[in-house]
């Protein structure tokens, strides 16, 4: 394949909010990539690409990107509901393939797609959990790795939205899975990875309205808490929130037999404190993007090292479609819980 030894050539499909990132970031900040094409059904959509993309071929329909040969790889940042299809399409038309988060808001999809991957080992096939890409969150995993904090048993991760007055989240609420697979999910994959992939045995959840009632009818919360068990006597407890005053609040902790580690405790935008009649304080995250801006640009770049070295490659760091499974598996017990008001067995 052309990408082995030269660029890999990437077309990015779904030009919304994260989509836009990622394109710029491949277009733009990824050594080894170009970005080639893009696709989206949306006319705006494709209007912003003709401005702030480096010229590529635009598509409004995902089969005609797949049938392009000059494209060596897809970054797909579409509907959760759509991930499942779209990722086998690919493998089928000999694409490799970066996907968002979730695999799938279905497990039999979830299995069914590692099923089609098994069957193309040439090709990368990647799921978008980029907190492991993070500077501070793999310092906390090499320490970890290391023995620094005894053996780890306990996980505590959180991931907290400021409160969006415009009800985006509501609106999306029909196709989301539900908080915890939209958002715990991100926890979920770093629990296990922190803890060393233990297989979940038991969840419990529990959730509240306080902002949003528009997220009752479809079933969600705004606020939710969960706890794991897993085998080997290992636990993690999750918080997800839509609506959080003072800004995206992402952060987790690591508990050991001989210390633990803290990451991203205070959300700080920068390293600016402001000392005023409130007293001393600092500029939080305002979103996501924000938060883990060098995690998606490491992500990517890491993709694309692993489709330029082939077998060899594979990985580069990355959660595995396995770990995807896993996390979909879990956050789909969560989701159940939460519907029944009792614990549910993994």
């Amino acid at each position: 394949m052309k990408a082995a030894a030269g660029r890999v050539r990437l077309g990015v499909v779904g030009l919304g909010r994260l989509g836009k990132r990622h394109a710029e970031n491949l277009a733009y900040r990824v050594p080894g990539a170009v970005l080639v094409a893009a696709c989206s059904p949306l006319e705006e959509e494709r209007a912003w690409a003709r401005e702030a993309l480096p010229e590529p071929r635009l598509y409004d329909d995902y089969a005609d990107l797949l049938a392009d040969p000059e494209v060596d790889a897809v970054w797909l940042v579409t509907p959760s509901s759509l991930h499942a299809q779209q990722i086998v399409d690919a493998l089928h038309a000999g694409k490799h393939v970066f996907c968002e988060k979730p695999l799938s808001l279905d497990l039999a999809e979830c299995e069914r797609v590692l099923a089609e991957a098994a069957r193309y080992p040439h090709l990368q096939a990647t799921i978008g959990f980029m907190r492991r890409f993070d500077p501070s969150y793999r310092n906390a995993f090499d320490m970890v790795e290391a023995g620094k904090i005894g053996r780890p048993f306990l996980v505590r991760s959180q991931t907290t939205d400021k409160n969006d007055t415009d009800g985006f989240f509501v609106r999306f609420a029909a196709t989301s899975g539900g908080i915890f697979l939209d958002c715990t999910v991100h926890d979920i994959d770093v629990a296990r990875w922190l803890l060393g992939k233990p297989r979940a045995k038991r969840v419990f959840a529990a959730g509240a309205i306080a902002l949003h009632e528009g997220l009752r009818e479809f079933g969600d919360v705004d606020n939710g808490v969960a706890i794991c068990e897993f085998e080997g006597g290992k636990l993690a407890m999750f918080y997800a929130s839509r609506t959080q005053a003072h800004g995206n609040d992402t952060h987790s902790e690591v508990i050991g037999t001989g210390g633990a580690l803290a990451i991203g405790r205070n959300p700080r935008a920068n390293r600016v404190e402001i000392y005023d009649a409130t007293g001393v304080r600092n500029e939080c995250t305002p979103s996501f993007f924000d938060r883990f801006e060098e995690a998606f640009l490491h992500e990517a770049r890491a993709f694309v090292a692993a489709v330029r070295g082939g077998a060899q490659g594979r990985g580069q760091g990355g959660a595995t479609l396995e770990d995807a499974v896993e996390a979909t598996r879990i956050g789909v017990a969560m989701r159940e819980s939460l519907v029944r008001g009792e614990a549910v067995v993994v």
